[in-house]
């Protein structure tokens, strides 16, 4: 039996983390249906992970408490909670268990530092980027110890780590915590059931957009991070050599597009939001449309000449979902160049500038909409995107698994 341990931030699927793994756990189960999934929920909270036979504990939600006294720190102790009851659930099956994969931080300190000894588990933990480094991290000045800690138990106690990027391999090798063999590189994926190269035309025609307007498009849960700004700028000094240009945003929380929306307003942008045709004869339009449904975003990225990804989050982690749903789509990708997303896309196949640089993204942007037909890179796009479905990454998971379950301690290298 494998056990697959995961907090997801939506039951309802309406975040990228929950996105990636709901559809990582549907994978798994197809191919190994002894899959456990466990799996935190609030009271009788409807849960798509119900469907896929996941296991739900209730959730402790002492983070609730941040309403009252703003701190991450709460949410680290309901972490800390949850592994204990997941711990409590597992013991007396510890012998039946192949290994726990493990890919929230809190949870894989606990169980790579504790309850994995304890119980003779292997412990997989599937890191994101250092906790040290995590936007959303506790913010107290003394707790800069407890999060180095934290890092290091899960990153150095566990049996094996998975990486969505090489970068971050090397960065572990570089600091001395882990052998490049115990580290196992599983990138991000695309669900190929919804993304395909789309009918450009039809979609246009969808939305109502003129079949000759440039159009750039960029989709995403939320904005925070991204430097969405940054992209409606070079948008909007775009149309001056390129007039009738349409940037569609798709997805965001209500306060970021709010800040979008004014920030176009002042540059002289004409707004659409979907509440009827887009305006005629503007000089520029920003297309700024709230979260949709996946196969409702299709449409809007199947309309466009360019994607866009302004920026990510994460640096030597960075491995975002729509990174692989691009390129599975085919169109050409204006990216920062980051070692990261080199490893998926290699430049060749896409339209890079230098992180934050206003000009290199312009420059960027001009470049991939001024290529006319791009069938040779955008076929050889799609190629790559095909390794990188949830069934492979599936596939590269239930091989780390294999690799460590017959271990009996990890092979560490101590600073």
């Amino acid at each position: 039996m494998i056990v697959y341990i995961a907090y997801p931030t939506s039951l309802a699927l309406k975040s990228a983390n929950a996105i990636q793994t709901y559809t990582t756990l549907r994978e798994l189960r197809a191919r190994r249906p002894d899959t456990l999934a466990i799996i935190p929920r609030w009271g009788r909270e409807p849960s798509r992970f119900a469907e896929l036979g996941a296991r739900h504990l209730p959730r402790p939600a002492i983070g609730k408490l941040s309403r009252l006294h703003k701190s991450t720190l709460l949410y680290y102790l309901e972490h800390s909670a949850f592994a204990l009851m997941t711990a409590a659930l597992l013991a007396p099956r510890a012998r039946e268990i192949e290994a726990v994969y493990v890919r929230q931080v809190i949870c894989a300190a606990w169980w790579a530092g504790v309850y994995g000894p304890l119980l003779g588990v292997p412990v997989i933990y599937e890191a994101h980027d250092l906790e040290s480094r995590n936007p959303s991290r506790a913010k107290e000045p003394w707790a800069e110890g407890l999060l180095h800690l934290i890092d290091r138990v899960a990153l150095t106690r566990s049996d094996a780590v998975v990486s969505l990027t090489d970068d971050f391999r090397r960065l572990l090798g570089a600091i001395s915590w882990r052998r490049r063999e115990d580290v196992f590189v599983v990138p991000d994926a695309y669900d190929e059931r919804l993304f395909a190269p789309q009918d450009r035309l039809a979609c246009r025609a969808d939305l109502g957009l003129p079949a000759d307007a440039p159009v750039i498009a960029y989709a995403g849960m939320t904005f925070a991070h991204r430097w969405l700004d940054g992209l409606v700028d070079a948008a909007a000094s775009l149309a001056e050599q390129l007039p009738g240009l349409t940037l569609l945003l798709v997805g965001g929380r209500d306060a970021e597009r709010e800040a979008l929306r004014r920030q176009a307003e002042g540059l002289g942008m004409a707004l659409w939001q979907g509440d009827g045709p887009p305006p005629a004869g503007a000089r520029a339009t920003l297309g700024l449309f709230g979260p949709r449904p996946q196969a409702e975003v299709l449409g809007y990225l199947g309309a466009a000449d360019v994607l866009a990804i302004p920026d990510t989050v994460t640096d030597v982690t960075a491995s975002p979902l729509k990174l692989f749903e691009y390129m599975a789509l085919g169109q050409p990708i204006v990216l920062p160049d980051m070692p990261a997303l080199a490893e998926i896309v290699p430049p060749q196949l896409s339209y890079t500038f230098a992180r934050r640089d206003p000009a290199g993204l312009r420059a960027a942007l001009a470049a991939a909409l001024g290529t006319g037909s791009d069938a040779m890179n955008s076929a050889a796009r799609r190629g790559l995107a095909l390794d990188h479905t949830y069934g492979r990454r599936a596939e590269r998971i239930l091989d780390v698994v294999e690799r460590v379950s017959g271990r009996a301690s990890p092979s560490l290298i101590h600073s």
